[in-house]
């Protein structure tokens, strides 16, 4: 799998053929009330403040200027051209391949194996917010160069900030369980934060530089891998009290908390292309089944 940046005539030509059915329909139901913004050169999205009244519009002017990025806000506004009258925002979690805290190949970018991983991310946040939130309208799409987790439901719209960053931290297993309590994983332990530990435990190697864990204990981790992967925690032999900060530490850079909390942010919109990499912005119905591969342009 390899990265480029597309020429602006590649750029052009992918556009000229473009349909609005592209983006998604959670997307176009509340489309009027969305800003919108574009970077027409490379240079970032200063083309702002942007609103369209319906889909028609959005498309003539996506094929006529083949923007470089493309981009829709998480929130909803009475007047989007002004970003006044706030209504509410998505709960949204960004996944950056190139940016995991453990990454099992040596890209300074992204590449099909830390795509990967960060795959492993998104299901395992799906699975969380689903079956301990309740939650149901979540959309996944694929960023280009990771993914974008966006939730819906009615519930979380109107969340503040500092919600939305106590969600993130039990989400990704930032919180203390309570490590001044002797715990017997995985039945003492959160699940949530058993569930990362594991994460972490089968995708670190003896050659990770994690900081509070030593050589000595990621070669023990790595040949347990069997009894990890069986949650047999009880017989790693291993004094998991002193690894909860360190895997605590790793949990907070899972996902990208100014996302998160940001109740104003702007993400790249699905059905557009990534001019940087080349890949095209999609939504992705189901996550098994989904190769980043065939986003490529």
């Amino acid at each position: 799998m390899k990265f480029r940046e597309i020429s602006e005539e590649e750029r052009r030509r992918y556009y000229r053929h473009w349909s609005v059915k592209k983006v998604p329909k959670f997307i176009i139901k509340s489309l009027k009330f969305r800003e919108f913004a574009f970077d027409h050169d490379g240079s970032g999205p200063s083309d702002r403040y942007r609103s369209f009244k319906n889909k028609r519009k959005l498309e003539k002017f996506i094929k006529i200027r083949a923007p470089y990025a493309i981009y829709s806000s998480v929130a909803f506004y009475e007047k989007p051209h002004k970003r006044e009258g706030w209504k509410g925002a998505e709960l949204v979690f960004d996944i950056d391949a190139k940016d995991l805290p453990i990454k099992k190949c040596k890209c300074k970018n992204a590449c099909e194996i830390c795509l990967e991983q960060a795959k492993d991310i998104v299901k395992i946040i799906n699975s969380i917010l689903r079956n301990d939130f309740g939650l149901e309208k979540i959309h996944i799409i694929y960023s280009g160069r990771g993914y974008h987790i966006r939730v819906l439901d009615k519930d979380v719209l109107e969340l503040d900030s500092e919600v939305r960053r106590e969600i993130l931290k039990y989400v990704v297993g930032w919180d203390d369980p309570g490590s001044d309590v002797f715990f017997t994983i995985p039945i003492g332990y959160p699940k949530v934060f058993t569930k990362w530990m594991k994460y972490i435990f089968l995708n670190i190697d003896e050659n990770s530089k994690v900081e509070g864990i030593s050589r000595y204990t990621l070669r023990k981790i790595r040949k347990n891998r069997e009894k990890i992967k069986k949650n047999e925690f009880g017989k790693l032999r291993i004094n998991l009290k002193r690894l909860i900060d360190p895997i605590r530490n790793i949990n907070s850079k899972l996902v990208d908390t100014k996302v998160t909390i940001d109740v104003n942010r702007i993400l790249r919109l699905p059905g557009s292309v990534h001019s940087k990499v080349g890949a095209v912005c999609t939504e992705v119905n189901s996550l098994d089944d989904f190769n980043p591969e065939e986003c490529l342009i």
